[in-house]
């Protein structure tokens, strides 16, 4: 969508997009026909969005960094900061994961992040432009009171711009359409969606002609670049570990997932059956990693993906102990220089995110 947005409309048959997920913007205005949701798996799109240390600039020089922001803080947080925040950053992606198909599978249908509640429209418009804020910052109860009338169901007014509405004509797993095995069969799928859609059917090419294009894409590696040709990306899984509240987090969010769309309301929908089937798989492997913690066979680290109570318990352990009474004292100022080198990575977030969006503008 950015392409779009920047570059001006083109005759492409589909466009990727990410909206309304804050890396993603409605850049294709009201040239779209129909939307195919393409679900990755849950721990592997943690993974990537981990790497928005590189997107904000983190490992640049603080030159560098100060340049791109006037930062308005004493120094620049260190990299146990970093790793405190991309924590609770990523706590709440699992949640924007969950709404981001709630999202699309509901036809645009508004609804908060975190507690998946209905939302006004003004309430929805906060959510988009403070998207970096923390949970505590956007909890839902900041915008809707007792006594509040109950919230009607309202839809995303941009879902009217495509002709088909919001909700997809069919479901595709990210993951399987890169792999050997499985990748021509998601092809497939992708190719007859398009082949059922009477504006676009006569423009697909021969069936005959399907896996050979899969295999040009994702076996010679001769289309655009993707995340699958970033160094070292082929170890993505094996390099980090989740500790126990990370998975939980995760299979909590599915178990949510897959039991909506399991239910009387959508179980009949093709599209919700095969939604539930890749997300059954998703929590399988997740499960199967919770155990590998268990076991041992996974050792969690310092850069793994550890949560708030098991970074601080790595903490304590590594403290020198004078005495079995012996305490960690942390006064108000020292706890307040910490939320400020917190709210460092917040606000340079979302100071590139607006950046971004004025580039485009002009």
């Amino acid at each position: 969508e950015w392409d779009f947005a920047y570059m001006g409309m083109t005759n492409h048959p589909f466009i990727k997009g990410n909206y309304p997920h804050h890396e993603g913007i409605w850049g294709w205005g009201d040239v779209a026909d129909q939307t195919v949701l393409m679900v990755p798996h849950i721990r592997r799109s943690m993974l990537e969005y981990h790497d928005i240390v590189w997107d904000l600039g983190y490992s640049e020089t603080w030159e560098d960094s100060t340049a791109r922001k006037p930062f308005l803080y004493g120094e620049k947080p260190g990299y146990d900061d970093y790793y405190e925040w991309r924590d609770r950053r990523v706590l709440d992606e699992i949640r924007w994961y969950g709404w981001y198909i709630d999202y699309w599978m509901e036809g645009g249908l508004l609804r908060d992040v975190f507690t998946h509640k209905l939302v006004t429209k003004d309430h929805w418009d906060d959510l988009m432009s403070k998207f970096a804020h923390t949970r505590e910052e956007l909890d839902f109860d900041l915008y809707v009171k007792e006594g509040d009338a109950p919230i009607e169901p309202a839809y995303d007014p941009k879902c009217d711009l495509i002709t088909n509405g919001c909700e997809p004509v069919a479901i595709i797993s990210a993951d399987k359409l890169r792999e050997y095995d499985d990748g021509p069969a998601e092809t497939a799928a992708i190719a007859e969606a398009l082949m059922n859609d009477a504006r676009m059917g006569k423009y697909v090419i021969a069936q005959e002609a399907w896996d050979c294009i899969w295999e040009e894409l994702i076996q010679h590696k001769k289309g655009p670049i993707t995340i699958a040709v970033r160094p070292g990306y082929e170890h993505l899984y094996e390099e980090y570990n989740f500790s126990f509240d990370m998975l939980f987090e995760m299979i909590d969010e599915l178990n949510r997932l897959i039991s909506k769309y399991s239910s009387d309301e959508w179980k009949t929908k093709p599209t919700a059956i095969r939604l539930v089937e890749i997300l059954t798989e998703h929590r399988a492997s997740v499960e199967k990693e919770l155990e590998e913690i268990h076991t041992g066979q996974r050792q969690l680290k310092k850069k793994d993906f550890l949560g708030t109570d098991q970074r601080e318990k790595q903490r304590k352990l590594k403290q020198p102990q004078d005495d079995e009474t012996a305490t960690t004292v942390v006064d108000a100022a020292t706890e307040s220089k910490r939320k400020i080198r917190m709210r460092y990575f917040t606000e340079l977030e979302q100071k590139l995110h607006r950046d971004k969006r004025s580039e485009m503008k002009q």
